[in-house]
């Protein structure tokens, strides 16, 4: 499983430019995962579900399956938050996982920026950013890439996890 993420502040486009890049990789017959890193309380169930009433009521997992798709909610109970390696050894096996958030992992990302944000860059403290994104000419050394050209951006992470022939 080769394995790439994606660091930048919220409203930077993470998640959209990770909905372009996904289609590309199927195309290429790649069987794709992605963990996403939440900075908040959410939730996956419906109150009012059978699921979410007996996770309310104490369980700590309820797994939720049917012919198309299955989940598996887990309550922490004030347990420690698992890390990325634990997360990763709960997936199925896959050609390239995906993972937003994490920023301080040691795993190779791609930083998104937009300067519109207003916060700052995050590659200068941070070695495993190997590339910028962004909508506008950032000053680096790193490789950088136009945020609105998906199939560019594509080509650079298979290369650099070793999916693609070439240089990273």
């Amino acid at each position: 499983m080769k394995i790439f993420g994606f660091a930048g502040f919220s409203g930077s486009g993470k998640t959209t430019l990770i909905e372009k890049l996904i289609p590309l990789f199927v195309q290429q017959n790649l069987k794709v995962s992605l963990i996403k890193h939440a900075h908040h309380t959410f939730d996956v169930d419906q109150p009012g579900k059978d699921s979410y009433r007996h996770r309310h009521a104490g369980c700590t997992e309820v797994l939720v399956t049917s012919s198309r798709r299955w989940a598996l909610m887990h309550e922490l109970r004030g347990a420690a938050e698992p890390g990325l390696t634990e997360q990763i050894e709960r997936l199925s096996p896959c050609d390239l996982l995906l993972v937003e958030g994490f920023k301080h992992e040691r795993i190779p990302k791609l930083e998104v920026y937009r300067a519109e944000v207003g916060e700052s860059l995050l590659h200068p403290h941070d070695t495993n950013i190997v590339a910028v994104a962004s909508d506008k000419k950032v000053d680096t050394k790193l490789s950088q890439f136009d945020l609105n050209k998906p199939g560019t951006i594509a080509e650079f992470i298979l290369r650099h996890v070793g999916l693609r022939e070439g240089e990273k």
